[in-house]
Formats: C-alpha cells, structure tokens, sequence
C-alpha cells in the first residue's frame, strides 16, 4: 500500500523526518520503510528524512510487507460496521474468541478477518485495538495497516451497554474502585486496596423485571473491569456467572460494546460507530 501526505504551511522549510511524525509516521515504520520499501519520495524524486520539505510538496512511501501470520483464514459470517483505508470495525457475535488460544483453536474473529482478505485476495494481518471477552458482544476496532495500529491505540472512546441485576445506588455516577487479579486464580479480579486505579462511568437507561440497562464507559481499561465494578456494587451482570450474576434468563454475561468513538488516521476525522443491542440482551429487558 502506498501512502501520500501533503506538506501543509506550518512545515515549510522544516525537515521531512519532523514532519513524517507529526503525520503520525511511528519511528519504528520509518526505518522499515528505509530498509524495506526503498525509502521516501517527495514530488518525483527520492529524498531522505533529513532533507527540507516545503508547502505543497507530495510526500509518498510504500508501507512495508506485512510478516507472516500464524491464523488460519475461514470462510465465517462477519459483519462490518464500518471500513476505511486504514480501518475496519467488526461486529463481533456473542460466543466468539477474538484471537485463537489453547481451548478456542478456530472459527475466532481472527480466523473470520484473514479469510475476509483471502477472499479479496489481500494480504494482511490481525491487529485488534480493543479486545472484549468471548462471551461479550459486540465492537472491535481494527487496524489495517502498521501505519495505522499505534494512531488508533490513542484515544478510543468505548460505550458498552450492559444489563445489572438488581438497582443501582443511583442513577449515574462514578465508579472508583482500584482491580487487582484474585488470590489463587489467572482469571478472576476483584476490587482491593492494593490494585490499580480504575474508574466507570455509567448511567442508568431502563429499570424492568428487577433488572438495570445502563450505558457505562470505562474510563480506565482493567481485565473484567465493568463485570467487577457492577458486581462491587452489589450489581452483578445478568448471567455472569464468575462474578455472581444468574444464568436463569441469558447464556452468557449481558455485556456489549455499543458504540465506539476514534480519529480516522490520515484524515483526523472523528468517526463514531454504533452498534444494536444483541436479541439476547432486548429479550431481557422486555
């Protein structure tokens, strides 16, 4: 793939290296580029980072190959909540690992992305922003390239919407409780005094059958963040069973990623995503 900037004003006389990371080129995609792609051009001719750049000078490199992967492409159902140039939104079902492991070896959201490309006849690899449980629903924001990966790292805003047992304290506010990982357990977190800073925000958005819709924004990024904090509450999601919430009504924790807010690389656009409550989760609070 490759990729053209224009030298704005604030840049003219200023060297070309300067201005590749203020266009968000990472140090590290500079030198593969060096090494790997034959360098950078600007206008017609070849030109090295420490060369001057001036006002509406065309700067253009080519990204370089991607390095082999290890998933294996399927031919899964896969729903595309919105695509660019530089990024690709999923929908990502209940039930469905975002990266294969030891218990969950295919049929992952990764394995469904590498056979979207095969199928296009493109090359690439996996590279999940955010990562959400198997069992939660969902958004999962994707980097195409390696110049977009670290761009769409800074500064992603999630909404999730989850379904609580039980009524909230009140009906928004803030949730400031430090997570630490449970003694004797790799998976299992609990709020303790010795744990990390972490914060929710969350309102409150419908009350019914004794259950609670919220939408809640974690405001920190902690493993199982939102299931420990509602749980902390005396909240725990419907269905999530690790954390004290009942199967009775829903298979699987009532969490989903609803909407996603980030800055489109290149063109610095805000761009919002949204993303429909799942039926499973509709059915509980009707």
């Amino acid at each position: 793939m490759e990729l053209s900037f224009i030298v704005p004003a604030r840049f003219d006389g200023g060297c070309l290296r300067d201005f590749l990371r203020a266009s968000g080129v990472s140090a590290t995609l500079i030198k593969a580029v060096k090494n790997e792609t034959g360098g950078f051009w600007v206008e017609d001719g070849p030109a090295r980072t420490c060369d001057t750049v001036h006002t509406g000078q065309m700067v253009t490199f080519v990204l370089p190959p991607e390095k082999p992967t290890t998933v294996e492409p399927q031919d899964l159902p896969l729903n595309i909540a919105y695509e660019s140039q530089h990024v690709m939104v999923l929908e990502k079902p209940a039930g469905m690992a975002v990266h294969p492991t030891l218990n969950y070896k295919d049929g992952t959201l990764a394995n469904a992305y590498m056979g979207l490309l095969a199928k296009r006849g493109q090359q690439g690899v996996f590279r999940p922003v955010n990562r959400i449980d198997k069992d939660t629903s969902g958004l999962v924001l994707c980097a195409k390239n390696a110049y977009a990966a670290p761009l769409l790292a800074k500064g992603v805003e999630k909404v999730y919407r989850a379904v609580l047992e039980g009524r909230l304290p009140q009906p928004e506010g803030q949730i400031d409780a430090p997570i630490a990982r449970a003694e004797h357990s790799i998976i299992l977190r609990r709020v303790a005094p010795e744990g990390k800073p972490s914060r929710t925000r969350y309102t409150l958005e419908a009350e019914k059958n004794g259950l609670s819709l919220v939408a809640a924004v974690p405001v920190t990024g902690r493993t199982h963040q939102l299931r420990v904090h509602f749980a902390h509450l005396g909240c725990p999601l419907a269905g999530d069973e690790l954390y004290g919430g009942s199967r009775e009504r829903i298979g699987r924790q009532a969490l989903h990623c609803a909407r996603m807010e980030f800055t489109e690389p290149g063109s610095q656009r805000r761009v919002v995503v949204e993303c429909p409550l799942p039926e499973d989760m509709r059915r509980l609070m009707e």
